[in-house]
């Protein structure tokens, strides 16, 4: 990037979008601020962030698979409620084939911490862990994501954004190629989509030679 005069865009810091609410039942925190996976649909992590746009704020929620950085659930909601995380759930379950036994890791948001949300994952197969209130080192993997897409995304394409409906199509374009395209140094260089055909590729190999 040096050599040809290009600088990447910066992230800066965001406002606390989280609210919690201690009379709520929470699960343990089961990651404990390790966020590694040995396999796809090991670990799951979950946030969401906010989008300041003409016509008001515009919330956008993600779910990433841990082990390959991908993302499989995405909402973009003008709401900040249940909807729009569980909607990201069941886009993620879909996507993966209702995987079972996966953890989910997410900060003390109400919306996380909801009956409907917690009986889904349970009703799933999905495992609930969950970090401290306020503390984004408890779930600085999904704050990073964060970070990239409105570095990426939010402050970089646009001064000014008008709605859900513009925000909604530069997610979808900005998770396809954050997919299937982008590098990541902490995946060796490679696309999140090249680093878990690999995976599969050394399966399916293991299996042959067995």
């Amino acid at each position: 990037m040096s050599q040809h005069g290009l600088q990447g865009v910066w992230r800066g810091k965001g406002k606390i979008t989280t609210h919690s609410r201690d009379d709520q039942k929470r699960a343990a925190d089961l990651v404990n601020r390790n966020f590694s996976a040995h396999r796809p649909n090991q670990l799951w992590v979950a946030d969401f962030t906010y989008i300041k746009t003409t016509s008001g704020w515009v919330y956008t929620a993600f779910i990433i698979d841990v082990f390959a950085r991908d993302i499989m659930g995405w909402k973009v909601s003008n709401r900040m409620n249940t909807d729009m995380v569980m909607a990201a759930l069941n886009q993620a379950i879909a996507d993966r084939n209702n995987p079972k036994d996966v953890i989910h890791h997410s900060d003390r948001g109400v919306q996380y911490l909801s009956i409907r949300y917690t009986d889904k994952m349970a009703d799933s197969g999905v495992i609930a862990s969950v970090g401290t209130t306020g503390d984004s080192y408890d779930n600085a993997l999904a704050e990073t994501v964060n970070g990239l897409y409105k570095s990426e995304v939010i402050h970089y394409l646009k001064e000014s954004w008008i709605g859900i409906n513009d925000v909604e199509l530069a997610t979808l374009e900005w998770v396809d190629w954050f997919n299937k395209t982008r590098l990541h140094s902490t995946i060796g260089y490679v696309s999140p989509f090249e680093f878990e055909k690999r995976y599969y590729d050394n399966l399916n190999l293991s299996g042959i030679a067995a």
